[in-house]
């Protein structure tokens, strides 16, 4: 006789409820409501952001259901809405008279007490409630309990709280996502490895669990049973993106990049092309010294994300490797622009300038790299064996002392002081900067050589270094 599934039909228009809601608040006689349509009245206000007159429609509702849980529970989410945490406290309590266990009330004292920043007393409420749920209610008590660790920077317990989740559901995903990065973050990457190789004896279908046990792998830098539980995983879900991506990674680690690019190749299919991926391709063909498909790749990326600095860098990069120097220029130029604070790029559009004999630009490069990072050896280096090349050797000697100010006393410095010497005709002085150098760091020696070759020709400069090398 009556449809037993409720639909918008079988509920009046809200227009309709407000109007009698009216009737009822002026006293007009006749005018009765039911519960649910004072919860929808309630709900009405609260979601229109009229909390004072949600409240009212509460105590209204009270005085013809005084035993109603679901209208206290409204009142008691309205008040903690608007931070009136002990008058919410207090119609939780009212409300555990009438029902004791309500998985809903529950989470919200948790809501409530995590508000106050009372981290322990949340905490020992969801641990002594989660006792008297089971199933599906007890896990969502222990997802809300491991959330509560969080905030409490407790992050040992929220690893051993999911694992409580997934010990009820083995396939819960909520809990198995979020233990893949706990296991990392808390260094539980063996104990993360048992765990899910326990999971995927049990049930080897398990694809999130599959994912998990590559991740533990990967991270304890055992990429080959890494990619074999990758795997495993993508045979149970072909579509599993992050599974490729990490897979690819593991390659790329190994430098298996011909590996790499196919697994990569695999996610464009299945999913939407994104910046990461054509970027990591790039970085696999520029491995491979296919400098003209790394450039392709990179540019794929820097389509996607026009703003990243970096793409464009690697771009400059491979245009370096290829001794092609204006095209380099021009690509750590875009990617200057967009980080215009990076020394790296300054120091990387210097040495091309360098290359194409632009002295002078070259130099103003090296020096804002110094500007930006003055504490930086490289940027020091930089400036230094460009000042040297262009044989402003004074000055060479002059930023020798400001770096070592700076960066405190390296060998590369010393080097860089006895080819000065040299140049300038004071051998015996160069020779003990030398030495000095050679006592420091006697591996570095080919800063010394590479400034220029004809030093080895010098007796005393073959010997020194030899004596060295016999060291």
């Amino acid at each position: 006789m009556f449809d037993d599934e409720m639909n918008e039909d079988d509920f009046s228009p809200i227009e309709e409820l407000l109007e009698r809601y009216e009737g009822v608040k002026n006293g007009i006689l006749g005018e009765f409501m039911d519960e649910e349509d004072y919860e929808r009245i309630i709900e009405y206000y609260f979601q229109n952001s009229n909390e004072s007159e949600a409240l009212l429609a509460c105590d209204i509702a009270r005085t013809y259901y005084p035993f109603s849980s679901s209208v206290l529970l409204l009142k008691a989410e309205i008040l903690s809405q608007v931070q009136k945490y002990g008058q919410a406290l207090k119609t939780l309590d009212e409300m555990a008279k009438y029902d004791e266990n309500n998985l809903e009330a529950v989470l919200l004292r948790s809501d409530i007490l995590l508000s106050q920043f009372k981290y322990d007393q949340a905490a020992l409420w969801l641990e002594t409630n989660s006792k008297l749920f089971t199933g599906k209610e007890k896990i969502e008590i222990l997802l809300e309990l491991s959330d509560v660790y969080d905030e409490a920077e407790e992050f040992e317990a929220v690893f051993e709280t999911l694992k409580r989740v997934i010990k009820i559901d083995k396939r819960n995903e909520e809990a198995l996502q979020k233990i893949c990065f706990w296991a990392d973050f808390t260094e539980k990457l063996e104990e993360s490895v048992a765990l899910h190789t326990k999971l995927t004896d049990e049930d080897p279908y398990n694809s999130l669990a599959w994912f998990n046990l590559g991740a533990a792998f990967q991270g304890l830098k055992l990429y080959e049973k890494s990619i074999d539980a990758y795997e495993y995983c993508i045979a149970i879900d072909e579509k599993f993106e992050f599974a490729y991506r990490n897979m690819a990674d593991a390659y790329m680690r190994t430098k298996c990049y011909e590996k790499a690019l196919e697994v990569l190749e695999k996610h464009i299919e299945i999913a939407k092309p994104e910046d990461v991926i054509f970027e990591a391709m790039g970085y696999c063909w520029e491995k491979k010294k296919d400098f003209q498909k790394a450039r392709h790749f990179y540019r794929l990326a820097s389509q996607l994300n026009p703003q990243d600095d970096g793409i464009f860098y690697k771009i400059g990069e491979t245009y370096a490797r290829e001794k092609q120097w204006e095209k380099a220029v021009k690509s750590y130029s875009v990617a200057l622009n967009l980080d215009k604070e990076n020394a790296s790029y300054c120091m990387a559009i210097g040495n091309c300038l360098m290359e194409l004999n632009v002295q002078s630009e070259a130099l103003v490069c090296y020096l804002n790299a110094v500007r930006l990072k003055p504490a930086n050896k490289t940027t020091w280096l930089a400036l230094i064996r460009g000042l040297f090349l262009a044989g402003y050797i004074e000055e060479v000697l002059i930023q020798l002392e400001v770096a070592k100010e700076n960066c405190g006393e390296k060998a590369e410095f010393y080097y860089y002081h006895a080819a000065a010497l040299f140049e300038t005709g004071m051998a015996k002085e160069g020779l003990l900067q030398l030495e000095k150098a050679l006592k420091m760091s006697p591996t570095k020696v080919k800063v010394f050589t590479s400034l220029n070759s004809e030093f080895l020709l010098r007796n005393p400069v073959a010997e020194l270094i030899g004596k060295y090398k016999k060291k």
